[in-house]
């Protein structure tokens, strides 16, 4: 099948092109489109191109804000608050990420809370931006009920993502980033798409039986990772940053979109950390220590989160983003069509 070779810059156009002929306004454009064309660059498909449809989709069902203003408060505590007003969480992130870094500096740590927002791609690139700051950072956000609890048999709490990331001096940050649940969402989406059955484990269909089907998985519930353990971390992810920030959690989200094909709204939580003014007073650099740490894994022959993302990033920038015939052709009729392709 032939593959299309695109640089960065050109494909951020194409996607931005698309996006405005949809109707995001150029902030919203702007910031929706460099987190899709990022998860190309790493070869992170399941938040890359074929996210613009899901996007599109919720614009025309009326589901978000395409033009809303963020609106940043700050007051003498640690905590920043962006009001998405509806809107996509990107820009309110980009909003709200400096004045987070600030505080937490001068604080030791601070909190970005996000309310009122359309989520929308990985949190990865948050938590990778405030590393590139030096700072550590959490990122956690709910979703719409869409996996059951350890021992349950229908959905209840969202794929949850949660996100880590640490400093490193002159090299790329240590960055996690997972679904609470068995995968992502969008990669049982990919796999339906593909017409590949499931690994065992990732799902239950309607009446709670264990499938590899994706389109029994997608109307019935995926699990979560490590079975009692995930359950658990996702719990916590609904109750800091939905219950805690005063948004909506899993089930309320989905009742609100009344769907899971489109983009859910509710809150996110994002917490940024100081690693000097915690070891202040305290013997040894903490960057210095770090790298103690990370050397070991690579002693053992064991790889880093994300060692795999930055080298296809770096392959990326150096020779372009290959996307083949189908996402070309999908990005052309987004182009031509608008919101009337979806």
């Amino acid at each position: 099948m032939t593959e299309t070779t695109l640089a960065i810059g050109e494909l951020e156009q194409l996607v931005e092109e698309i996006l405005r002929k949809g109707g995001l306004s150029p902030l919203h454009a702007g910031a929706v489109t460099r987190v899709i064309v990022a998860g190309e660059r790493d070869a992170c498909k399941s938040h890359g191109v074929y996210r613009i449809e899901g996007c599109l989709r919720t614009i025309k069902a009326g589901k978000v804000v395409p033009d809303a203003e963020p609106a940043l408060t700050s007051d003498g505590t640690a905590i920043v608050r962006v009001d998405a007003r509806g809107g996509f969480a990107n820009a309110a992130f980009e909003l709200g990420a400096p004045v987070l870094a600030e505080k937490a500096r001068t604080m030791g740590l601070a909190a970005l809370v996000i309310n009122d927002c359309t989520h929308f791609a990985a949190l990865w690139p948050e938590v990778e931006a405030l590393a590139e700051l030096g700072l550590a950072a959490m990122a956690m956000c709910p979703s719409y009920a869409s996996v059951a609890p350890a021992g349950g048999s229908a959905p209840l709490l969202g794929t949850n993502p949660f996100a880590f990331g640490w400093p490193r001096r002159d090299k790329d940050p240590y960055v996690f980033d997972f679904a609470t649940s068995v995968a992502a969402r969008g990669e049982i989406e990919l796999h339906r798409r593909a017409g590949k059955t499931l690994p065992e484990g990732w799902a239950i269909d309607p009446d709670g039986n264990p499938t590899t089907d994706p389109e029994a998985a997608l109307a019935g519930a995926m699990l979560p990772f490590g079975g009692h353990k995930g359950s658990a971390i996702s719990t916590m992810v609904e109750l800091l940053a939905g219950v805690m920030i005063g948004d909506l959690t899993s089930p309320e989200a989905l009742e609100a979109l009344g769907t899971t094909t489109l983009a859910p709204a509710h809150g996110e939580l994002i917490l940024a950390f100081d690693p000097a003014r915690f070891a202040q007073g305290r013997a040894g650099d903490p960057m210095a220590r770090a790298e103690v740490l990370f050397e070991a894994f690579a002693g053992q022959g064991a790889r880093l989160p994300s060692q795999r993302r930055f080298a296809a990033r770096a392959k990326a920038r150096a020779e372009g983003i290959r996307l083949s015939a189908d996402e070309m052709a999908l990005l052309e009729r987004l182009r031509e069509q608008g919101l009337e392709a979806v």
